[in-house]
Parts: structure tokens; C-alpha cells; sequence
């Protein structure tokens, strides 16, 4: 079973999926390790015209849990090996997606085999927009056949039980310009209309940082997330900007009303002259401490269950069943250009995804 794991965790990395390819050849690699049950694939095109297909797979009679993992990675930023290797050195597998997530991937499906009964939610575009978990959560005949009864998202929390996590709304924010060589006073810069939405957007980053009414103390850290990135779409210093954008990810847990955020967001670009796109995902997932499906993932992993500050499919996939985020390997390398996963975490996940799958 080990090398099994190591071989199938290994494959999967050397396959590139990042979000802004199709993911096919990942989803049909995947089919293939699953004789023996009923799949349904859910394709659909994505925002930018790329295919992509999700996957639910089942076998045995209605109930129980369900294994979820997703078959994107974040691009490849940063890397100065190959980030396509798959290599394993020392008991560790390197490469994109190893720890985030293509190993529990591979342990999901590893656990799923040797269970009389079990289900797959596999998705893509988890670290865009969750739109495979969407469509899995309002189409999957099968996911609803399967009577779910739970939904363990195999995530990295080094295989301890994560009860809640943030979910994230996204915000973009564009002022409008006219391009000319900067040199003949003709032309417009729309960053000059970005600086002052800026100064507000900077204005709510220390609201959050410092506003108990806007903070969670279940959760480490506990402000939210509230991170920006400017973009001029690569216009050259001697070019008027006829486009800025600045995008915003707006992170808040179960018990945080957003509203002001959101007001002062829309009330910020209004003033400024700015346009604003607004992408919400699902409401943030928490159970409480005594769910019976807490209580299961503690007694089975000996972990006491915690909150995480970032977001998962969990989001979307509640709308199924409660979910409970639980993987092997710890977050710290996820989106990182040196990302890698033990392998001994990935051996220790599939007794553990066993045991929740025949409870």
C-alpha cells in the first residue's frame, strides 16, 4: 500500500494543473484508479474558457462520508527546481501540489479502495473561485444518491481535525484612464483616481487589525485576512496607466457579519469614481465542538479539533453535509516554491480516512 501511495502522490504531481489549465488529464488519471464504482463527471468551461471537470465517485449502499480533495495547484511562482518532479528524497515527495494537495488526494483514493462503502468529491478550481465544489454541491446526482452523512475535506492540517475555517469574499476594484506616452500631457493615469480608494482601503486593513467587533478570538490570527494586490496590467513607465486594478481577499469567519466591510468597500469605489466586482464563496463552515462528526474525527486521530484562518472547499461542499477539514501534512509549505509532504504522513491518512469511512 505504501509504495502504491508514493507512486500514485508521485504521478499526480507530475502532472501540471494549475488553475488556469484544463484539469482532464488529471481527472481521467484519477477515473482510472477507481474501477469498480460509479462515476459521474461534471464538465463545465470556466471563466476563461478552459475545460474542466469534476468528479464524484461512489460505491456501496446510501450514508456514511465522504473524501474530498482537489486536483489544481497555485501557479508555480517562485520555483527554481522542477516543479513538476514528483520527487521523493529522504521519505519526502516534493513538487506543486504534493502537500496542497495531489498526496491526500492519492491517500483519499488509496482509503476509498479498500472500503465496502465510499465516496469521492473530487473538485478543481479550489484555489480560484471553488467552482467545481459548486457545481458538485448544486448537480451531482450522485453526491446526492450517496446520502452523505459527512464530508471529510482532506485539506493539510497535519491529520488534525479542523471544525471551522474563513471563507473569503474577493473584491476588484478598476479605475479607468486614457493611454498616451506620459511624455506629451495627454493622457490620463488611472492610478491617481486608485490612490485615494487606496488610502481607504488601507483605512479598513487597520480597522480589521484592531477592531475587536471585527475579530474572532476562536481563531489564530484573529483578524481578518484583508490582503491586496495592485496591478497596471503591465504598462510601462512611460505610458499613462489606461487600467488599474486593485484586488482585495476578504477573509471572516462563521460568527463575523462583513456588512461594514462590504459597505465600506462599495461606498469607497463609489466615492472615487471606481467600478467594483464583488465574488462571494460559500458562508464560512463551523460545527461546534460536540458535532458528532467532530467528535468522531477527535476520537479517531487522538487530535483535539481546532479553527483554521484560511478556506477550503468546505465552503461550498456544506451544502451537501457538514464537513470536517482533516489531511495529511502540515500548510506551511502549501504555496510555497520549496511545497513537499512526508510520506509518512500520507501512510498515517489512509488508516485514518479507513476508519471514517467504515464508521
Amino acid at each position: 500500500m505504501e509504495h502504491e501511495l508514493a507512486r500514485l502522490a508521485a504521478d499526480l504531481v507530475r502532472m501540471d494543473s494549475r488553475s488556469h489549465l484544463s484539469n482532464l488529464p488529471v481527472a481521467e488519471r484519477i477515473e482510472a484508479e477507481l474501477p469498480g464504482f460509479e462515476i459521474e463527471r461534471l464538465d463545465y468551461v470556466d471563466g476563461a474558457g478552459m475545460a474542466k471537470r469534476a468528479l464524484v465517485a461512489h460505491r456501496g449502499g446510501p450514508g456514511g462520508l465522504a473524501l474530498s480533495g482537489h486536483m489544481d495547484t497555485v501557479p508555480a511562482t517562485g520555483w527554481t527546481d522542477d516543479p513538476w518532479s514528483g520527487a521523493i528524497r529522504d521519505g519526502v515527495l516534493h513538487g506543486l501540489g504534493s502537500v496542497d494537495m495531489k498526496g491526500a488526494v492519492a491517500a483519499c483514493i488509496i482509503a476509498a479502495r479498500s472500503a465496502p462503502r465510499a465516496t469521492l468529491l473530487i473538485t478543481t478550481d479550489e484555489e480560484t473561485t471553488k467552482q467545481g465544489a459548486r457545481i458538485i454541491a448544486g448537480q451531482s446526482k450522485l453526491a446526492q444518491k450517496a446520502g452523505l452523512a459527512g464530508i471529510i475535506v482532506a485539506e493539510p492540517t497535519s491529520l488534525t481535525p479542523v471544525r471551522g475555517h474563513r471563507a473569503h469574499i474577493a473584491f476588484t476594484a478598476t479605475a479607468e484612464g486614457v493611454q498616451a506616452h506620459s511624455s506629451t500631457g495627454k493622457g490620463l493615469n488611472a492610478n491617481w483616481a486608485l490612490i485615494p480608494f487606496l488610502v481607504e482601503v488601507k483605512a479598513m486593513f487597520e480597522r480589521l487589525r484592531n477592531d475587536p467587533s471585527l475579530q474572532d478570538t476562536a481563531y489564530d490570527p484573529v483578524f481578518s485576512d484583508f490582503n491586496l494586490v495592485v496591478d497596471n496590467h503591465g504598462t510601462a513607465v512611460n505610458v499613462t496607466v489606461a487600467k488599474a486594478t486593485a484586488r482585495i481577499k476578504f477573509r471572516y469567519s462563521h460568527k463575523i457579519d462583513p456588512s461594514p466591510v462590504l459597505l465600506a468597500m462599495r461606498e469607497a469605489a463609489r466615492a472615487n469614481g471606481l467600478t467594483l466586482e464583488e465574488a462571494h464563496e460559500g458562508h464560512p463552515p463551523e460545527l461546534p465542538l460536540d458535532h458528532p462528526l467532530v467528535r468522531r474525527a477527535r476520537a479517531i486521530t487522538g487530535e483535539a479539533a481546532r479553527t483554521a484562518p484560511y478556506g477550503t472547499d468546505a465552503s461550498e461542499l456544506q451544502a451537501i453535509a457538514p464537513c470536517v477539514v482533516l489531511g495529511p501534512g502540515p500548510i506551511e509549505t502549501a504555496h510555497t516554491p520549496h511545497e513537499c509532504v512526508a510520506l509518512d504522513q500520507l501512510n498515517r491518512a489512509v488508516p485514518i480516512f479507513q476508519s471514517l469511512l467504515a464508521g
